[in-house]
């Protein structure tokens, strides 16, 4: 048998790769799923910058900086995720009759605008 990546385990295997109680899944093509992992590791090299910054006892403000632009980086995560999610997942149940997608999204926005 080949070597599978674990990204391609996870796509023939959604129940086994996830631990949500979620039923839903999504398949990312290469492009989309590397630009996403990239941004979450750019996101997590920040926050452990924050800790390192806590553990050397740096000034409060220079802190909330990098705090702020943690916050930024998630939101432009968001974003990216939320418009590749209408160009698709919203976009192909609409088309296929499955009308309840949109207020899924407007439910989704609610909670990301809180």
């Amino acid at each position: 048998m080949a070597d599978l990546t674990s990204k391609e385990t996870a796509a023939q295997e959604p129940e086994a790769a996830c631990s949500c109680p979620c039923t839903r899944h999504k398949h990312r093509e290469a492009a989309e799923y590397d630009a996403l992992l990239r941004r979450l590791s750019r996101i997590e090299g920040q926050v452990r910058g924050i800790r390192g910054m806590v553990e050397k006892e740096a000034y409060c403000t220079d802190i909330l900086t990098q705090v702020s632009a943690v916050q930024a980086a998630l939101n432009a995560f968001a974003r990216e995720l939320l418009g590749n999610h209408i160009k698709t997942c919203v976009v192909q149940d609409i088309q296929a009759g499955k009308l309840d997608v949109v207020d899924d999204l407007l439910s989704t926005l609610q909670k990301m605008m809180k």
